[in-house]
Protein backbone atom coordinates (compact mmCIF):
# COMPACT_ATOMS: atom_id res chain seq x y z
CA UNK A 1 0.00 0.00 0.00
CA UNK A 2 1.38 3.38 -1.03
CA UNK A 3 1.89 5.85 1.80
CA UNK A 4 1.52 9.41 0.56
CA UNK A 5 3.67 12.31 1.66
CA UNK A 6 2.68 15.96 1.91
CA UNK A 7 5.59 18.28 2.58
CA UNK A 8 4.98 21.20 4.92
CA UNK A 9 7.14 24.33 4.92
CA UNK A 10 6.55 25.93 8.31
CA UNK A 11 7.83 29.21 9.76
CA UNK A 12 9.83 29.00 12.98
CA UNK A 13 8.18 26.94 15.78
CA UNK A 14 4.70 27.24 17.29
CA UNK A 15 2.05 24.63 16.42
CA UNK A 16 3.88 22.29 14.06
CA UNK A 17 2.90 19.34 16.25
CA UNK A 18 -0.57 19.66 14.67
CA UNK A 19 0.98 18.02 11.59
CA UNK A 20 2.34 15.08 13.58
CA UNK A 21 -1.16 14.66 14.99
CA UNK A 22 -2.62 14.72 11.46
CA UNK A 23 -0.08 12.15 10.28
CA UNK A 24 -1.08 9.72 13.03
CA UNK A 25 -4.77 10.25 12.36
CA UNK A 26 -4.71 10.10 8.56
CA UNK A 27 -1.91 7.65 7.78
CA UNK A 28 -0.17 10.23 5.58
CA UNK A 29 3.34 11.53 6.11
CA UNK A 30 3.59 15.26 6.83
CA UNK A 31 7.32 16.02 7.09
CA UNK A 32 7.92 19.58 8.26
CA UNK A 33 10.75 21.79 7.04
CA UNK A 34 11.26 24.89 9.17
CA UNK A 35 12.33 28.22 7.77
CA UNK A 36 13.36 31.05 10.04
CA UNK A 37 12.91 34.77 10.36
CA UNK A 38 11.44 37.23 12.79
CA UNK A 39 8.08 35.81 13.84
CA UNK A 40 6.57 39.27 14.24
CA UNK A 41 3.10 39.75 12.73
CA UNK A 42 4.15 42.81 10.74
CA UNK A 43 4.16 43.33 6.97
CA UNK A 44 7.93 43.78 6.32
CA UNK A 45 8.82 40.75 8.41
CA UNK A 46 6.12 38.64 6.75
CA UNK A 47 7.28 39.62 3.27
CA UNK A 48 10.80 38.51 4.21
CA UNK A 49 9.53 35.26 5.70
CA UNK A 50 7.73 34.31 2.48
CA UNK A 51 10.55 35.34 0.16
CA UNK A 52 11.54 33.00 -2.70
CA UNK A 53 14.95 32.16 -1.30
CA UNK A 54 13.64 31.08 2.08
CA UNK A 55 10.86 28.97 0.59
CA UNK A 56 13.26 27.35 -1.88
CA UNK A 57 15.42 26.38 1.09
CA UNK A 58 12.43 24.70 2.68
CA UNK A 59 11.69 22.82 -0.53
CA UNK A 60 15.30 21.64 -0.74
CA UNK A 61 15.11 20.33 2.82
CA UNK A 62 12.05 18.26 1.88
CA UNK A 63 13.45 16.90 -1.39
CA UNK A 64 14.63 13.62 0.14
CA UNK A 65 11.07 12.93 1.37
CA UNK A 66 9.87 12.98 -2.26
CA UNK A 67 6.57 14.70 -1.40
CA UNK A 68 3.48 14.14 -3.53
CA UNK A 69 2.47 17.71 -2.73
CA UNK A 70 3.91 20.71 -0.94
CA UNK A 71 2.22 23.46 1.10
CA UNK A 72 3.65 26.71 2.42
CA UNK A 73 2.02 26.60 5.84
CA UNK A 74 1.92 30.28 6.67
CA UNK A 75 -1.26 32.22 6.02
CA UNK A 76 0.12 35.67 6.76
CA UNK A 77 3.35 34.93 4.90
CA UNK A 78 1.31 34.35 1.75
CA UNK A 79 -1.72 36.70 1.80
CA UNK A 80 0.54 39.64 2.67
CA UNK A 81 1.73 39.46 -0.95
CA UNK A 82 -1.81 39.95 -2.28
CA UNK A 83 -3.56 37.47 -4.62
CA UNK A 84 -1.21 37.92 -7.58
CA UNK A 85 1.94 37.94 -5.49
CA UNK A 86 0.79 34.90 -3.52
CA UNK A 87 0.13 33.09 -6.79
CA UNK A 88 3.63 33.87 -8.03
CA UNK A 89 4.98 32.72 -4.67
CA UNK A 90 3.34 29.31 -5.12
CA UNK A 91 4.50 29.01 -8.73
CA UNK A 92 8.09 29.82 -7.79
CA UNK A 93 7.99 27.35 -4.91
CA UNK A 94 6.64 24.62 -7.18
CA UNK A 95 9.43 25.27 -9.67
CA UNK A 96 12.03 25.13 -6.90
CA UNK A 97 10.56 21.80 -5.77
CA UNK A 98 10.74 20.27 -9.25
CA UNK A 99 7.13 20.94 -10.31
CA UNK A 100 5.60 19.24 -7.26
CA UNK A 101 1.93 20.32 -6.88
CA UNK A 102 2.15 23.26 -4.51
CA UNK A 103 -0.12 25.63 -2.61
CA UNK A 104 -0.18 27.85 0.46
CA UNK A 105 -2.48 28.13 3.44
CA UNK A 106 -4.08 31.29 2.05
CA UNK A 107 -5.14 29.51 -1.13
CA UNK A 108 -6.15 26.49 0.95
CA UNK A 109 -8.73 28.68 2.67
CA UNK A 110 -10.06 29.91 -0.66
CA UNK A 111 -10.32 26.39 -2.06
CA UNK A 112 -11.97 25.01 1.09
CA UNK A 113 -14.55 27.81 1.15
CA UNK A 114 -15.30 27.16 -2.51
CA UNK A 115 -15.86 23.45 -1.86
CA UNK A 116 -18.15 24.27 1.07
CA UNK A 117 -19.99 26.82 -1.12
CA UNK A 118 -19.40 29.47 1.50
CA UNK A 119 -19.25 33.15 0.58
CA UNK A 120 -19.88 34.88 3.94
CA UNK A 121 -17.51 34.33 6.84
CA UNK A 122 -16.49 35.73 10.19
CA UNK A 123 -12.72 35.96 10.69
CA UNK A 124 -11.12 35.28 14.07
CA UNK A 125 -7.56 36.42 13.44
CA UNK A 126 -4.79 36.47 16.00
CA UNK A 127 -2.89 39.17 14.09
CA UNK A 128 -2.86 42.92 14.63
CA UNK A 129 -5.70 44.73 12.88
CA UNK A 130 -3.72 45.94 9.86
CA UNK A 131 -2.47 42.43 9.02
CA UNK A 132 -5.92 40.95 9.62
CA UNK A 133 -7.37 43.46 7.14
CA UNK A 134 -5.00 42.18 4.44
CA UNK A 135 -6.43 38.68 4.91
CA UNK A 136 -9.95 40.07 4.55
CA UNK A 137 -8.87 41.74 1.29
CA UNK A 138 -7.39 38.45 0.06
CA UNK A 139 -10.70 36.67 0.71
CA UNK A 140 -12.65 39.46 -0.96
CA UNK A 141 -10.60 39.07 -4.13
CA UNK A 142 -11.76 35.43 -4.20
CA UNK A 143 -15.41 36.41 -3.79
CA UNK A 144 -15.65 35.75 -0.05
CA UNK A 145 -17.18 38.47 2.13
CA UNK A 146 -15.93 38.83 5.70
CA UNK A 147 -19.09 40.06 7.43
CA UNK A 148 -16.97 40.64 10.53
CA UNK A 149 -13.36 40.27 11.50
CA UNK A 150 -11.38 40.52 14.69
CA UNK A 151 -7.67 41.12 14.96
CA UNK A 152 -6.60 39.97 18.41
CA UNK A 153 -3.39 41.98 18.21
CA UNK A 154 -1.01 39.18 19.20
CA UNK A 155 2.39 40.32 18.02
CA UNK A 156 4.29 37.07 17.49
CA UNK A 157 3.61 33.54 16.29
CA UNK A 158 5.34 32.14 19.38
CA UNK A 159 2.74 33.83 21.57
CA UNK A 160 -0.09 32.42 19.47
CA UNK A 161 1.35 28.93 19.87
CA UNK A 162 0.87 29.13 23.63
CA UNK A 163 -2.90 29.76 23.47
CA UNK A 164 -4.92 27.08 25.24
CA UNK A 165 -7.95 25.41 23.67
CA UNK A 166 -10.15 27.46 25.98
CA UNK A 167 -8.56 30.69 24.82
CA UNK A 168 -9.02 29.68 21.19
CA UNK A 169 -12.67 28.85 21.85
CA UNK A 170 -13.16 32.27 23.44
CA UNK A 171 -11.46 34.00 20.51
CA UNK A 172 -13.67 32.13 18.06
CA UNK A 173 -16.90 32.90 19.89
CA UNK A 174 -16.03 36.58 20.23
CA UNK A 175 -15.38 36.90 16.50
CA UNK A 176 -18.45 35.05 15.24
CA UNK A 177 -21.32 36.83 13.52
CA UNK A 178 -24.90 35.59 12.93
CA UNK A 179 -24.69 36.37 9.20
CA UNK A 180 -21.55 34.27 8.71
CA UNK A 181 -21.94 30.84 7.13
CA UNK A 182 -18.61 29.74 8.61
CA UNK A 183 -15.91 30.96 10.95
CA UNK A 184 -12.34 31.28 9.67
CA UNK A 185 -9.32 31.14 11.99
CA UNK A 186 -6.27 31.95 9.86
CA UNK A 187 -3.04 31.47 11.88
CA UNK A 188 -0.95 28.28 11.46
CA UNK A 189 0.78 29.17 14.75
CA UNK A 190 -2.45 28.30 16.56
CA UNK A 191 -3.16 24.74 17.75
CA UNK A 192 -6.61 23.63 16.56
CA UNK A 193 -6.60 20.12 15.08
CA UNK A 194 -7.29 18.28 18.33
CA UNK A 195 -10.51 20.16 19.13
CA UNK A 196 -12.09 21.14 15.82
CA UNK A 197 -15.41 19.50 16.59
CA UNK A 198 -15.50 21.33 19.90
CA UNK A 199 -14.84 24.57 18.05
CA UNK A 200 -17.70 23.93 15.64
CA UNK A 201 -20.07 23.00 18.45
CA UNK A 202 -19.02 26.11 20.34
CA UNK A 203 -19.99 28.50 17.52
CA UNK A 204 -22.71 26.35 15.94
CA UNK A 205 -21.34 26.39 12.39
CA UNK A 206 -18.44 25.10 10.26
CA UNK A 207 -15.02 26.30 11.35
CA UNK A 208 -11.98 26.44 9.08
CA UNK A 209 -8.59 26.75 10.75
CA UNK A 210 -5.19 27.28 9.21
CA UNK A 211 -3.58 23.93 10.01
CA UNK A 212 -6.81 22.11 9.13
CA UNK A 213 -7.08 23.63 5.64
CA UNK A 214 -3.34 23.21 5.08
CA UNK A 215 -3.62 19.47 5.71
CA UNK A 216 -6.76 19.28 3.55
CA UNK A 217 -5.16 21.18 0.68
CA UNK A 218 -2.09 18.96 0.75
CA UNK A 219 -4.28 15.86 0.58
CA UNK A 220 -6.27 17.37 -2.27
CA UNK A 221 -3.16 18.13 -4.27
CA UNK A 222 -1.76 14.67 -3.58
CA UNK A 223 -5.01 13.06 -4.75
CA UNK A 224 -5.72 11.47 -1.37
CA UNK A 225 -9.37 10.94 -0.49
CA UNK A 226 -10.16 10.83 3.19
CA UNK A 227 -13.16 11.23 5.48
CA UNK A 228 -12.36 12.26 9.06
CA UNK A 229 -15.29 14.10 10.68
CA UNK A 230 -13.26 14.68 13.83
CA UNK A 231 -11.32 17.23 11.75
CA UNK A 232 -14.47 19.25 11.13
CA UNK A 233 -17.11 19.78 8.49
CA UNK A 234 -14.45 20.12 5.80
CA UNK A 235 -13.53 16.45 6.33
CA UNK A 236 -17.06 15.05 6.47
CA UNK A 237 -17.17 14.08 2.79
CA UNK A 238 -14.61 12.98 0.24
CA UNK A 239 -12.95 16.02 -1.24
CA UNK A 240 -13.38 17.03 -4.87
CA UNK A 241 -10.06 16.82 -6.65
CA UNK A 242 -11.34 18.47 -9.82
CA UNK A 243 -9.68 21.90 -9.61
CA UNK A 244 -6.15 22.57 -8.51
Amino acid sequence: MTRHTVGIIYPDHAAEDDYAFAAGLLGVEFPVAHIYGTDLHAVPELLDLGSPGKLAGGAAHLATAKPDALVWACTSGSFVYGPDGARRQVEQLSAAAGAVPTSSTSFAFVQALRVLRTTRVAVAASYPQDVSALFVEFLAAAGVDAVSFTGAGIETAAQVGTLTSGEVLDLAAAADHPDAQALVVPDTAMHTLRFLRELEKHVGKPVLTANQVTVWEGLRLAGVKVVRPELGTLFEEEIDHGAR
